[in-house]
């Protein structure tokens, strides 16, 4: 099931893994496995690519980023089959996903023996990146289609557990999510806060955000990794920041 209608949808260019996430899904739905275990899965992926790259098995790093990208849109193809949301699945991911991003960049940080605070430059970058390409897309798909359940644009309070979630487990995904995201978040808002009341992004526009999605990214480490420019990723998410300030100035100027 898609997040959009189809004559909402954009090109998407983190989101190339969908068409082999849907099948995949599709051959879970009548199994023991849940969403949540597809969460892990993607997981254990990326620490396999971590693996491989300490190995110096680029190209087998570059596969495994793919394959974790597609993983992680099968959770929550799989949660929308099954009518199934969950704010413990929503929150793991994104968890995950920064635990996995630290990781990523900390072991080239490890390999090409950079500095630490540029390390730490580039992966604040990565993050503030995904957030401006979330920000928007869940805009789109709360303004157009209204039926996004466990995102909000403004995650401020710890939501109520869904039927059959533990509002224990919740609330603690829910802090650690506050703690990893919360200030990404804030930023954005306040830099952009009446982007919210614009109904529909122009499918252009929404490409060009794409390129901070966190497929794409994790497309463009593997790139790198595999032509063997392993010392240029750090320093280029650093400078591949200045579109933030394109795509904001294009969204205060042009759409409103």
């Amino acid at each position: 099931m898609s997040k959009l209608a189809p004559e909402n949808k954009f090109l998407d260019l983190s989101d190339y893994g969908r068409f082999i996430a849907k099948p995949f899904a599709k051959s879970l739905i009548n199994t023991p496995f849940t969403p949540i275990h597809i969460t892990l899965l993607f997981f254990i992926v990326g620490l396999l690519a971590i693996y491989c790259m300490l190995q110096h098995y680029f190209i087998w790093s570059f596969g495994l980023l793919i394959l974790k990208s597609i993983i992680d849109a099968a959770d929550g193809e799989l949660a929308r089959l099954r009518k199934k949301p969950s704010y413990i699945g929503r929150y793991l991911d994104s968890n995950l996903d920064l635990v996995l991003n630290f990781g990523f960049l900390y072991t080239i940080h490890y390999l090409t023996n950079s500095h630490f605070m540029l390390m730490l430059l580039a992966f604040f970058a990565m993050q503030m990146q995904g957030t401006v390409y979330n920000y928007y897309y869940l805009i789109l798909r709360t303004n157009l289609v209204g039926s996004d359940t466990t995102s909000r644009i403004n995650e401020n309070t710890s939501p109520k557990a869904l039927h059959g979630e533990n509002q224990q487990m919740v609330n603690f995904l829910f802090f650690m999510y506050s703690v990893f995201y919360r200030g990404f978040d804030q930023l954005i808002i306040r830099i952009d806060g009446k982007a919210k009341y614009i109904k529909q992004f122009p499918h252009w526009f929404m490409t060009f955000v794409s390129i901070y999605g966190l497929g794409f990214q994790l497309l463009i480490i593997g790139v790198f990794l595999v032509l063997h420019l392993i010392d240029f990723i750090i320093p280029f998410f650093i400078m591949y920041s200045v579109f933030i300030i394109i795509i904001i100035l294009i969204r205060k100027l042009f759409l409103k």
